[in-house]
């Protein structure tokens, strides 16, 4: 199978190597091979990292070279071998996971697609979990687990699953399967140039697999599958399709990462991603806290830099003041009852915020303020001290999740959809975009949805984005069969907030005619009770079981 599912870092059961491709945009964005560049981003050529320093089964394979001093790239092979020796009684924690998955099928929301089987790998840590990426079990139907020199694959149970920061948990049931198995202890967030050593099961042979490098870089970057940005460690160890969920080890045999995502392009090599301690951590303490995972809280602001001195000065800002200034603030968020549009926010937490809005991190290291948000749970308060009219200004700010009208995922929920007279309306997701378009969506899609996806902020929770997906051709719709995806605004003069009032709306309406007002100033007519009895035909010969979804129908 050649499932596009696959290359986001899970090893295809063909034999034909694949390896985890992703873009970088000029805002270091990474994306797979099946996500899409904006509109604005260029189109860039995906190459394959070559491993280096590859281990396998504690042997060193490979081209490997020593000069005269008995030294293996530069450094001393005895101390290669040393930091090996650490790391090999760690890896009996690393288990290899095996996933079906059944993907919804957002086109035709009524259905899913043809199952697919992946592979990738966990470590085990304490109180008899498992951790992996979230990537590596979406949309799952079975997840087994095979320990390290087993033959033998034990079912696993999905505690949670991370969207945001790509990590899942995973139990097993069987008493079996926690024989002569200790938990992967966690260490510190590491330094530059400090060594660190990814094990997994990539492509290439289906035993353990060690790459070594070192740290190259720290901050915030962009993860793909959440579609967010949290603190990440970039490493030059090759990270290659099925290491996806693979613990990153320090010289002390100590986790200090999750292997999930890597970036191929003409001029990179072993550019290798790792979600660190702190965002593993804020993962496991989020679902002891709550039983359940409820993410990554943001501060729901558009900001912009203050590096300008005539802007800086046009505000009121003296010379010892630095800030960012607030663009736009999400309607839904809690901050938008205390906060304006052209506050300068000075400070977060105590923190002083630069004119390019990073914060101090480590010592000669700066990062962005929105790393100290991330490290906020869901409930927590932060106060935050802005610049309004020249005055100073302290807020305390309560965080909830935030949504957005378009979202990257629908969380393993299926997708919602309503049937009316061979209508079929749906809600657009990134997903839905993406079934629709293809990997092109960013180019591909109407333009109008695209302008929705990047810019427009919802104006309330439960607001969302529906259109006519496409028309069942019957009698009754005559004239409307090339309306494809275009955006539902009103019915019978009522506007539509979301597929559930539309759906509402159409189910009660005792009206002549039912009226749907689309975008680019097109209207649906069609009468009501002969449209009713039509939609149960319809239903029939296109063998859809309900004209609705059963989200809909509580």
């Amino acid at each position: 199978m050649v499932d596009n599912k696959r290359k986001r870092g899970r090893k295809s059961k063909s034999i034909v190597p694949e390896t985890l491709d992703l873009h970088s945009t000029h805002h270091h964005h990474l994306r797979r091979r099946r996500r899409n560049p904006p509109p604005e981003t260029p189109d860039k050529t995906l190459i394959s990292a070559s491993p280096s320093n590859h281990i396998e089964n504690g042997k060193i394979n490979g081209n490997v070279s020593l000069n005269g001093n008995g030294s293996l790239n530069g450094l001393v092979l005895d101390s290669v071998v040393m930091a090996m020796a650490r790391v090999v009684p760690a890896m009996d924690a690393v288990v290899k996971v095996f996933c079906t998955h059944t993907e919804p099928n957002f086109s035709l929301p009524w259905q899913r697609k043809r199952q697919f089987s992946s592979s990738s790998s966990g470590f085990v840590i304490s109180g008899r979990r498992v951790l992996t990426n979230a990537h590596s079990v979406e949309h799952y139907t079975q997840v087994k687990l095979k320990k390290r020199g087993s033959d033998t694959k034990f079912v696993a149970t999905v505690l949670a699953i991370g969207t945001e920061c790509d990590i899942a948990l995973l139990t097993v049931e069987d008493d079996e399967f926690w024989v002569g198995v200790s938990p992967v202890e966690f260490g510190d967030l590491p330094a530059l140039q400090d060594a660190v050593t990814v094990v997994g099961y990539p492509i290439g042979g289906d035993t353990i697999s060690v790459t070594s490098g070192v740290v190259s870089r720290i901050e915030i970057l962009s993860y793909v599958h959440g579609s967010t940005e949290l603190l990440g460690l970039q490493i030059d160890a090759a990270i290659n399709s099925g290491n996806s969920g693979g613990p990153a080890f320090n010289d002390k045999g100590n986790c200090v990462g999750i292997a999930f995502q890597s970036l191929k392009h003409e001029d990179a090599e072993n550019i290798g991603y790792v979600i660190p301690t702190p965002v593993i951590m804020h993962f496991i303490q989020d679902y002891e806290k709550n039983g359940s995972y409820t993410g990554f809280p943001i501060l729901g602001v558009e900001w912009q830099k203050m590096e300008n001195p005539d802007l800086r000065k046009s505000t009121g800002m003296k010379d010892n003041q630095k800030g960012v200034r607030i663009r736009r603030i999400d309607p839904t968020a809690p901050e938008y009852k205390v906060l304006k549009p052209s506050d300068i926010i000075l400070s977060f937490d105590g923190v002083d915020i630069a004119n390019d809005g990073t914060v101090p991190f480590r010592h000669g290291e700066r990062i962005g303020f929105s790393y100290l948000v991330s490290q906020k749970y869901t409930g927590d308060t932060a106060q935050i001290k802005v610049l309004r009219d020249s005055k100073i200004l302290k807020f305390n700010i309560k965080f909830e999740t935030h949504g957005k009208l378009i979202p990257a995922h629908n969380k393993g929920r299926p997708p919602s959809y309503y049937i009316i007279a061979g209508l079929v309306f749906t809600t657009v997701s990134v997903p839905y975009l993406r079934s629709e378009y293809g990997k092109d969506y960013g180019y591909d899609a109407p333009v109008k949805l695209l302008d929705k996806l990047l810019h427009e902020l919802p104006k309330s929770r439960d607001e969302q984005t529906v259109v006519v997906s496409q028309v069942l051709v019957a009698d009754i719709n005559i004239g409307y069969e090339e309306i494809v995806n275009t955006q539902v605004l009103a019915f019978n003069g009522q506007p539509v907030k979301n597929l559930k009032s539309l759906a509402n709306m159409v189910e009660s309406c005792t009206d002549e005619y039912l009226k749907f007002e689309l975008e680019y100033q097109q209207i649906v007519v069609l009468q009501t009770k002969t449209a009713k009895a039509a939609t149960v035909d319809i239903l029939s010969t296109h063998c859809i079981p309900s004209a609705m979804s059963d989200d809909l129908k509580t």
